[in-house]
């Protein structure tokens, strides 16, 4: 793999910070709901999120 430069370290820092507000936001949203679509809808956001930092955290390795 690659090194990656301190600028995309930074960058990829930001992309992972952005990703785990969402998951924890679309998380408590799916908690809150009252609605089952919008319940399910925001736990759709939350997992995709989650994947999106996986794939993330997977360029440091």
């Amino acid at each position: 793999m690659a090194q990656l430069t301190q600028k995309e370290l930074f960058a990829l820092d930001d992309l992972l910070n952005t990703e785990q507000i969402l998951l924890k936001k679309f998380r408590n949203y799916a908690g809150g709901a009252q609605d089952a679509q919008i319940k399910t809808t925001c736990e759709q956001l939350a997992n995709r999120h989650r994947q999106h930092y996986d794939t993330l955290m997977g360029y440091l390795y």
